[in-house]
């Protein structure tokens, strides 16, 4: 597949799930997150007003659809990431308006995120991502909290992979092919070794290390017969990852994947893919923001 086919089979997946992640984030995170944010700002009565969010990864931009129309007051967005052809997607999609109506503008950035430092993060309120923290390695984790918590700045890490799915009906060979898909999730790409389901840990870790106070929140899909068509595309990209990971799996794997895809056709099977939310906040808002 050509780059403009990778990113149009990216975006198109992306576009299938944005339903499913926007009803699975937490937000009673966002109770204590307005509360540090409203705090930050009258500790810095000659700052201009608003926010400044800074979203990493930001694909087609859902997790700023989803948390813009969320947050109050005037909002400017940087979305990062490093497919130009999602960005241009994301920009032309964000909402025009925050949850008091104040503004929202937008701007993007391409590039690699995992290089940003604390002083990129300088005057910024927020870091934002969703289905990031998996696909980072250790590093680059510890950098990002490096970056966050040295800038002053907080953290809503959303939808990190938590390594546990459960299959309605259940099969023998649901958990061998979950431990393969989380082997997968860990594997050596490009020379970096991705964290997979071990991330959340590692993040809170790394926060925590630095100060910060850390909440986590459950944010599982829960697919059913109306996402038929989403969790068939799943399926596919779940099995095929845990073969690619393990070739024993072989014909087992081929006829699993045909008898799950039948039962889904037919309204029959039901999903549970398990997230974790993450929400970092330094100490007392003192610098930074």
């Amino acid at each position: 597949m050509n780059a403009v086919g990778s990113a149009r089979f990216a975006a198109d997946w992306l576009e299938l799930r944005e339903r499913a992640d926007a009803v699975s984030r937490a937000p009673e995170l966002l109770r204590p997150l307005r509360t540090w944010l409203a705090q930050a700002a009258a500790e810095r009565p000659g700052r201009p007003p608003g926010l400044v969010i800074r979203d990493l990864g930001s694909g087609t931009g859902s997790m700023a659809r989803w948390l813009a129309v969320r947050l109050p007051g005037p909002q400017r967005w940087t979305l990062h990431d490093h497919d130009p052809a999602l960005l241009a997607h994301a920009g032309s999609r964000m909402p025009s308006t925050a949850a008091d109506g104040t503004p929202v503008r937008i701007v993007t950035e391409h590039g690699d995120l995992t290089a940003l430092s604390a002083a990129d993060l300088a005057r910024t309120s927020l870091v934002s991502a969703s289905a990031l923290l998996d696909l980072l390695t250790l590093d680059e984790v510890e950098a990002l909290a490096e970056a966050c918590t040295s800038a002053g700045c907080p953290a809503l890490l959303a939808l990190s992979v938590a390594g546990r799915v459960e299959l309605t009906p259940q099969e023998p060979l649901d958990a061998e092919l979950a431990a393969a898909f989380n082997d997968h999730q860990r594997r050596a790409d490009q020379g970096r070794r991705l964290l997979g389901p071990d991330a959340v840990a590692a993040a809170v870790a790394a926060f925590e290390r630095r100060g910060a106070t850390v909440s986590l929140r459950s944010s599982p899909w829960r697919l059913g017969s109306a996402e038929c068509t989403l969790i068939a595309e799943w399926l596919r990209g779940w099995v095929g990852a845990a073969q690619a990971q393990r070739p024993s799996l072989g014909p087992r794997a081929v006829e699993y994947l045909r008898r799950r895809l039948d039962q889904c056709a037919a309204g029959e099977l039901g999903v549970t893919v398990h997230h974790t939310d993450l929400l970092a906040l330094p100490g007392p808002p003192s610098g930074g923001v």
